[in-house]
């Protein structure tokens, strides 16, 4: 059978390209995603556990919070640090790294608004970039991240 004379064809190379392509930018975002998980989880684990660890009058010198309260954000920041960080190297129960980073992103509403109140808006730089940072984790870990969030 002869083909008429006005018929193309791609190479092969150029189908199999475009998946390639995609799991390269799949590869490169995965390992931003976990490059961020892991200074997040260094930062909360740091934090938390010298909130539990410090002597109270100590940790309550430059805030007016109750020590309690703030052994419970230490707690929080310590399991939110595991939460980024095991579910994924263990490959089981992954739903919880999208809770644990949103978890986290509320305790850094609460700091990057108490640092600026109290502080300046300065100083409260840090904890929003934190918290923006967990933002992101939250979203692009959660079931169905790959559909788009907003739509025009």
């Amino acid at each position: 059978m002869q083909f008429p004379l006005n018929v193309t064809t791609r190479p092969a190379a150029t189908v199999r390209s475009a998946p390639r392509f995609t799991a390269a930018i799949s590869r490169k975002s995965s390992a931003a995603l976990w490059t961020i998980q892991g200074v997040l989880a260094v930062v909360f684990l740091f934090a938390g556990v010298s909130k539990l660890v410090m002597p109270a009058d100590t940790l309550t010198q430059d805030t007016d919070l109750p020590v309690l309260f703030l052994r419970f954000i230490g707690v929080c920041e310590t399991l939110g640090a595991v939460g980024l960080i095991v579910p994924g190297l263990l490959r089981i129960h992954r739903g919880l790294t999208p809770l644990a980073a949103a978890g986290l992103v509320v305790i850094m509403i609460g700091a990057t608004s108490i640092t600026a109140a109290t502080m300046g808006v300065a100083p409260a730089a840090f904890p929003l970039v934190v918290g923006m940072l967990a933002c992101i984790v939250a979203v692009k870990r959660s079931p169905g991240s790959s559909r788009t969030i907003l739509r025009a």
